[in-house]
């Protein structure tokens, strides 16, 4: 017989974390090594245990499950994060499958569904519910109400290291130039890649090429 799955619980609703917990424990293929109510908590049981599976609530105080899920794969890239939440908002969706999560799930769903969602988690096999399937193929077929103006959706500063990226600057040398700290530099980063649905700097230096926001 394989081992269990190892699930650590992330929710800042103590009644969710163990109701969940004693609906597993029913499951012989299904173990919880853990249930925390923080980000921080979770990101330090992840360096400690690496479980394969973490449930991830989105809204919780201080640090966000979205930032929590980024920090998760970081420290545990075999770990597959499931979102289960009550929010089915493009807020909340698109950020959270950029972070990492591999699964999008709402509340409301059936406990042997969401076993199964673990099961599948955990074979790497991605589980989204259908109402935000619906708006992932929507954003993915570019149909959108409509088209994203950098120049609306970005403010001035944001414009400004936006074309400092796509100039090849590393933090340190945008922050100098712009005179603001390392840290605002990247609060500013994870804004713009955030507003403009992009992964990482990369992706904006070409975004920024493209769009005509800097030119030779």
């Amino acid at each position: 017989m394989s081992d269990p799955i190892t699930i650590l619980l992330v929710d800042d609703h103590s009644v969710v974390r163990l109701g969940l917990k004693a609906y597993f424990a029913t499951l012989s293929d299904l173990h919880v090594i853990g249930e925390v109510g923080s980000g921080q908590e979770a990101v330090k049981l992840v360096e400690q245990h690496a479980p394969d599976v973490v449930l991830m609530d989105l809204i919780m105080p201080g640090m966000d499950g979205v930032e929590t899920t980024r920090q998760v794969k970081r420290v545990s890239p075999r770990t597959q994060v499931i979102v289960l939440t009550s929010y089915h908002d493009d807020e909340h969706i698109f950020p959270a499958i950029r972070a990492g999560a591999l699964s999008y799930l709402l509340k409301d769903m059936d406990p042997d569904d969401l076993a199964d969602a673990v099961r599948r988690a955990h074979a790497g096999e991605a589980v989204i519910h259908p109402r935000v399937a619906a708006r992932l193929v929507k954003e993915i077929s570019g149909i959108r109400h409509e088209a994203v103006n950098p120049f609306n959706e970005l403010t001035d500063r944001e414009l400004e290291v936006l074309r400092h990226i796509a100039g090849g600057k590393n933090n340190q040398e945008i922050a100098e130039a712009l005179v603001i700290s390392e840290k605002t530099v990247k609060s500013h980063i994870t804004n713009i890649l955030s507003k403009l649905h992009l992964a990482d700097r990369t992706q904006a230096a070409v975004y920024a090429w493209r769009e005509g926001i800097v030119r030779k």
